[in-house]
């Protein structure tokens, strides 16, 4: 079956759809059989889209449609609201509660994903489904030789060190209140000093000696590829940002075998099995679709649907 992909789009465009309330361009007249998935922009989104897409044209009755590069997870939850996206296909605790549920960040995991789970119900009419099993949150990495050499496990590790290392950070991450810099000083402490740049440059820096220290998303597929480590927020500093997907209770209702395709995908795909396909689409160049197929494939989800034919 042919997959039918639809880019999206200019930051003025979604605004506009954002203030206007119109449906997203190009979803006029798709057949009412036709489940549109959302994804964001980073490659992950894409990848779990995938995964979803492949599985529910397999079990069920549905074609799906991608609806792809959307540019914030408060523009997914505007499109499922208005319709115009059936699933979502990555959402992360920490980003709603803040986002589309406008609460006080929540530090625990397990109450963050029962409070999502229990508020889109009730409010949105929507399931927040079980997580995949790995989260995209705020980290701290250091290069492997110096965490071996220094024995650094968790972020209060680098206690004794802290004075004299070089911290490298999104620019975006200085002024964040709740989690950002002045909070993290209150909970961990100083750094000797602090270099605000671009991420896609702090992972190279970092390998390059250019600084000691850097801020991470925890899946991105450039902690592979410049051979760095995680560092474990041992004080629970940073909110949790477990991924799910979330489904309008429209689309289960005619299709209820998603949420049992769901549930395979429940607690599958680590937070290092998600960096390795993030370097497999961004560092490899492999296409999206290509690394869902491989992922599937290599953990049998395609036994039940073949063993049958």
């Amino acid at each position: 079956m042919v997959k039918k992909t639809v880019y999206k789009y200019s930051m003025v465009l979604l605004l506009f759809v954002m203030l206007t309330g119109c449906s997203l361009p190009g979803l006029a007249g798709t057949s009412n059989d036709t489940i549109k998935i959302g994804s964001l922009t980073q490659s992950e989104s894409e990848i779990i889209a995938q995964m979803l897409s492949i599985l529910i044209e397999r079990e069920t009755d549905a074609e799906t449609e991608l609806v792809t590069k959307l540019g914030s997870s408060i523009v997914q939850h505007q499109g499922m609201l208005r319709g115009d996206i059936g699933i979502s296909s990555t959402r992360y605790t920490g980003t709603d509660i803040a986002g589309a549920l406008n609460m006080e960040p929540i530090k625990d995991p397990d109450e963050a994903l029962e409070t999502v789970k229990h508020e889109f119900q009730e409010r949105f009419n929507q399931t927040w489904a079980e997580t995949y099993g790995f989260e995209n949150s705020y980290s701290l990495a250091v290069t492997q030789e110096f965490a071996e050499e220094n024995n650094i496990e968790t972020i209060s590790d680098l206690e004794p060190f802290a004075d004299e290392l070089h911290f490298g950070v999104n620019n975006a991450w200085i002024n964040r209140e709740g989690d950002g810099y002045e909070a993290f000083q209150e909970t961990y402490f100083d750094f000797g000093e602090v270099f605000p740049m671009n991420l896609g440059l702090v992972y190279q820096a970092a390998a390059t000696g250019n600084m000691d220290v850097v801020l991470a998303y925890s899946t991105d597929g450039r902690i592979k590829e410049f051979d760095l480590k995680v560092l474990e927020d041992d004080k629970q500093f940073f909110p949790p940002y477990d991924a799910s997907p979330v489904i309008n209770n429209e689309v289960l209702k005619k299709y209820p075998e998603i949420k049992e395709i769901t549930k395979r995908l429940h607690n599958q795909i680590s937070t290092e099995q998600m960096q390795e396909l993030n370097y497999m689409a961004d560092v490899e160049l492999i296409n999206p679709r290509k690394v869902a197929e491989q992922f599937l494939k290599a953990n049998n989800y395609f036994e039940k649907t073949e063993g049958g034919n």
